[in-house]
């Protein structure tokens, strides 16, 4: 039987990280959970899971401060704890942002805004690493003053190179044809071209250039952390991709991902949170660099990410650690959980079809650990869910699923071969 829950989760967003904290939370008390967004997008369609509510406007201020304000009051006489978690950048930004405010209704488990601010733009979270001692890729900063002020923009790195927007929630708002979440840029020629495109439909922040880091998807780590509120790190879950998502828009999305143990990642993650006072989840990407051995840090999100399923697939749930913070108040004792130490228990997740993950995936020992673990039926999605299934959502899936074999089909060779 359920447990019955002590407390309200009101989720923020629409997404694939919305549907994967809310089953996170259904699979413990097997109830729906409520959430606010302003679109419905597909993986919270047809669910029994997310009970989703819209707010044209909701993605922004000053609509979102003034429809949190009307939540406010109706959550106000609430005898239980309202835990406020935003599934996104943005809505993140937003409740650190407006924190002190929301407090005396909602439980906020979110960094105070000036840090918030300060990791989750690149540049400055690299300032933060040359502090911690922490590795990242060589990088130059490019902004849009020098871009405009000359006629070439020195780029002192060899092709390959990456480039990445340092703001990325307002990079969502600028569209050009060729526009990608990130970029893998291999002449002078395409490198100018995408500043002046980028900065001519309305990009005003910084881009940051970077050493591209030698190898493919199986050379990139993602961990996530749960912090709890006295700023002890609690949880850390590695994961090893095997598989990005090709797309434009999705560059760096995960579609793949196989648990593993790294003492030496996980005590370096965790002095380094716990050093700068971080609260919440937290969620690293970084890459390993065969030229000189190390895992080096691209960026901190500062929420869980729309592959973190992959944690509670692995034993972890993933929603669980904010109750036991805010709610059960029962971590405080606890040491810190180091996940995925016992193969016998790990569980690949994915975020394709079984038949992608064989046909793009790198050959390799790790795609052999992978094949076994599907054989053994120890894999999982996020959102293929066996207690939220009805025809509509099956149909649902069927297409999502046809949409990525399209993708990759289209475009792995181009950005990803």
């Amino acid at each position: 039987m359920a447990e019955t829950p002590k407390f309200t989760p009101i989720l923020l967003g629409s997404d694939f990280n919305v549907y994967g904290m809310a089953r996170s939370l259904y699979e413990l008390y097997h109830q729906p959970v409520k959430a606010f967004a302003s679109i419905q997008l597909a993986p919270t369609r047809f669910t029994k899971v997310v009970d989703l509510e819209l707010i044209p406007g909701f993605s922004e201020d000053p609509v979102w401060i003034d429809s949190m304000r009307k939540l406010k009051e109706r959550y106000r006489d609430h005898k239980e704890p309202v835990i406020l978690i935003g599934c996104g950048d943005g809505y993140a930004e937003l409740i650190a942002k407006h924190k002190d405010e929301l407090s005396d209704v909602f439980v906020c488990p979110y960094i105070d805004y000036d840090l918030l601010k300060t990791l989750n733009n690149k540049e400055r979270f690299y300032k933060v690493c040359d502090k911690y001692g922490l590795p990242y890729p060589k990088t130059r900063t490019i902004s849009k003053e020098e871009h405009d002020s000359q006629t070439v923009v020195e780029q002192p790195f060899d092709y390959p190179v990456a480039l990445k927007p340092t703001n990325s929630v307002e990079w969502l708002d600028v569209h050009f044809e060729g526009r990608k979440k990130a970029f893998r840029i291999q002449s002078r020629e395409e490198f100018d071209r995408v500043l002046d495109a980028a900065y001519a439909n309305g990009y005003k922040s910084d881009f940051i250039l970077q050493d591209f880091i030698p190898g493919d998807d199986s050379n990139m780590r993602v961990l996530n952390a749960y912090v709890d509120q006295h700023h002890h790190v609690k949880m850390m879950c590695l994961g090893h991709p095997l598989l990005e998502d090709p797309a434009p828009s999705a560059i760096g999305n995960y579609v793949a991902i196989l648990p593993e143990y790294n003492e030496a990642i996980y005590k370096q993650i965790k002095d380094f949170l716990e050093k700068i006072e971080f609260t919440g989840y937290a969620n690293f990407d970084m890459k390993y660099d065969v030229r000189d051995d190390t895992f080096k840090l691209f960026e901190i999100n500062l929420r869980q990410g729309r592959s973190s399923f992959f944690v509670t697939l692995n034993g972890y749930n993933l929603a669980d650690w904010v109750v036991k913070d805010y709610v059960k108040q029962d971590l405080v004792d606890q040491p810190t959980v180091y996940g995925n130490k016992d193969e016998s228990k790990h569980a690949l997740w994915l975020g394709v079809p079984v038949k992608v993950f064989k046909k793009y995936a790198r050959e390799n020992a790790d795609k052999d650990r992978a094949l076994e673990l599907i054989r053994a039926g120890r894999y999982g999605t996020t959102y293929q869910y066996s207690h939220d299934m009805n025809l509509k959502r099956w149909a649902l899936i069927k297409w999502m699923n046809h949409n990525y074999s399209k993708n990759f089909d289209r475009y792995f060779a181009e950005n990803k071969g």
